[in-house]
């Protein structure tokens, strides 16, 4: 005789009492045993019929095309049996080759064979239907690693599709079929599947938490209430649920609005976007229409010259042949001439000589002054002068202009930026944090307070070589790369003139590190900007061009960076906040903070403001 496994043991070991009575309370008119052998009985025919179906390999009536049970069967000579659709598919697609075969053995037929239902393998897989028997299920079906796997599947565990809050248990599609049709389980709430379920009980009581503590904002059980939350303010965990749902949507109107708000917002700077790449596109082509027209005059101009002197050239050399021609025929007469007087001065019979001496022609006047006057000019070199003063007027005035443009260009800004800060409360809001990097530190240069602090000494300092040292400049720069908007202070300490000499700047990161050239010092070329600080004023240097500065001294320097827009300014610091020098450029690339100490003595430290 079978012998069945109690229901409530088999469906789950871990049931507790009150969901054993959540199961009977539909039913709470009829007797506890009766109850238990009715269900027991319904669910060992159930089990019955559902294993009678499992007995039978499903595949020997399922189709190897389709992979589902056989529809319309149909068996071919060689005995494989397909659904008449599937095979007549699969045979048209044969049709150009003229050979048909079967999709399992791979036999071929000529011609092609004539397909007729097999009506009794039809019927027995309609009897097999209605037995329970179904296809396999298809491998998605069941549960992966990163699925939620039925609790009560036996074997290889299908996908949960739900899971029940008062059972505390996950479902496939055909175990959670009872919660649809028996009506003490329909009054439970399935809900997405969920691997945290077992959270869910009380791990003090192994009750469900249904009840909501507002005292300690957390989930407990009702059991709880009368214990460690006796006297808390407590309300069903559904109502919570309820009014932070309301909060809930609340928050997530704010959020679409939000995101409505910022989307608009996208959708407008993707407008200005286009307009600015329309914008530009059209200035650089009408740019460059414009330089090309330049250049087309420039070249003109240049083959007017060119023209111009070599017509000048041709004329000139010209008058100076038919000079040269007429001055050649000149000395070939007078050489003719020379040579009748010398053969006549050579005649010894005196009576031939006053013969024909009368004969002699006359020496005419020349046609030319007895000397050629060439005018002192250095013939076309004033030319080249005259050329070469257009070409530096035009550089002049290309400089001029081109420091005009770059500032149109850079003024092109779009999105309106914060006001630019005026008092020290404003500034701060951009502090910026310096630390030094010991890598770019001359080894005359002493850090301290965390890279914060930098103090010329006389003693050579061990740092190990790094292509980013500054080998002759006494020079540190900041690790920190600074672009956008930043304020940073150096309070400068050093006692007489000299020691107290610190430059105070900024520079791009490939400056030169090595040689005594100006190439490495800062503010003595194009890739940096410093200010000099003594005990008599300010000096700003870049590129070698010094501009002095009349002010009260102070210790402490500020230093404003706006990279974005080209603008760094530097102050004074004492009880106000005073501007010393301004520079409105166009930065290339990001920037570092840096200090030249003069003299041994002489430190600078950067203030951490924040």
């Amino acid at each position: 005789m079978e012998r069945t496994t109690p229901l409530f043991a088999r469906q789950s070991s871990d049931l507790t009492v009150w969901q054993v009575i959540s199961w009977l309370l539909p039913f709470k008119g009829q007797g506890l045993v009766e109850l238990l052998c009715c269900k027991e009985q319904e669910v060992t025919t159930a089990d019955n019929a559902e294993q009678r179906g499992r007995n039978m390999d499903s595949s020997k009536y399922s189709c190897s095309i389709c992979l589902d049970l056989l529809k319309d069967p149909v068996t071919i000579p060689c005995g494989h049996s397909y659904c008449m659709n599937c095979i007549k598919d699969f045979w048209d697609a044969e049709d150009q080759r003229g050979i048909y075969s079967c999709p399992q053995c791979r036999k071929e037929f000529k011609p092609r064979p004539e397909l007729v239902k097999n009506v009794m393998l039809s019927e027995l897989v309609e009897d097999l239907k209605k037995t329970g028997l179904q296809a396999a299920p298809a491998d998605h079906c069941y549960a992966g690693p990163e699925d939620v796997a039925c609790d009560v599947c036996t074997g290889r565990k299908m996908k949960a599709v739900k899971s029940c809050l008062f059972c505390l248990i996950s479902y496939c599609e055909n175990h959670l079929q009872p919660h649809y049709d028996i009506p003490g389980l329909k009054k439970h709430k399935p809900v997405n599947p969920s691997r945290n379920l077992q959270q869910n009980i009380c791990s003090c009581h192994d009750e469900v938490m249904k009840i909501f503590c507002r005292t300690d904002q957390q989930c407990i059980c009702y059991l709880c209430t009368m214990d460690e939350h006796k006297g808390h303010e407590t309300v069903p965990a559904a109502a919570e649920r309820d009014e932070k749902q309301k909060k809930l949507q609340k928050c997530q109107q704010q959020i679409h609005q939000r995101i409505q708000d910022r989307e608009k917002d996208v959708k407008l700077l993707q407008q200005e976007v286009e307009v600015i790449n329309r914008s530009a596109d059209k200035t650089v082509e009408d740019s460059e229409k414009i330089f090309t027209e330049l250049i087309r005059l420039l070249q003109k101009r240049s083959s007017d010259v060119k023209q111009q002197i070599r017509s000048q050239q041709e004329t000139e050399v010209s008058r100076v042949k038919d000079v040269q021609e007429k001055l050649e025929q000149e000395i070939s007469e007078l050489k003719r001439k020379d040579a009748e007087l010398e053969q006549l001065s050579h005649t010894e019979d005196h009576t031939q000589f006053l013969l024909n001496y009368p004969s002699l022609p006359a020496l005419g006047e020349s046609t030319h002054s007895s000397s050629i006057n060439i005018r002192p000019l250095r013939h076309f070199e004033d030319v080249t002068a005259a050329v070469s003063e257009l070409r530096d007027k035009l550089q002049d005035v290309l400089r001029d202009s081109w420091t005009n443009i770059s500032l149109m260009v850079t003024e092109v800004d779009v999105l309106l930026s914060e006001p630019k800060p005026k008092t020290r409360t404003e500034f701060l809001k951009y502090s910026q944090e310096i630390t030094l990097d010991p890598n770019t530190a001359n080894r005359f240069l002493l850090l301290s307070e965390d890279n914060r602090k930098v103090t010329r000494v006389e003693k050579q300092q061990f740092y190990p070589d790094h292509p980013d040292r500054f080998a002759v400049s006494f020079h540190v720069l900041s690790r920190e790369s600074l672009t956008g908007r930043c304020y940073w202070e150096v309070e400068r300490r050093g006692r007489g003139f000299m020691k107290g000499v610190v430059y105070v700047a900024v520079s791009y990161k490939n400056i030169r590190r090595t040689g005594q050239s100006d190439e490495s010092r800062l503010g003595f070329n194009d890739k940096s900007w410093a200010l000099r600080c003594d005990s008599k004023g300010y000096t700003f240097w870049h590129n070698k061009v010094s501009t002095s500065i009349k002010s009260p001294v102070s210790s402490r320097i500020g230093v404003y960076l706006d990279h974005t827009a080209g603008i760094l300014s530097f102050y004074s610091i004492s009880e106000t906040m005073t501007l010393l020098h301004r520079v409105q450029t166009r930065f290339t690339q990001p920037l570092h903070a840096g200090v030249w100490l003069f003299k041994p003595g002489t430190s600078a430290e950067f203030i951490n403001i924040k």
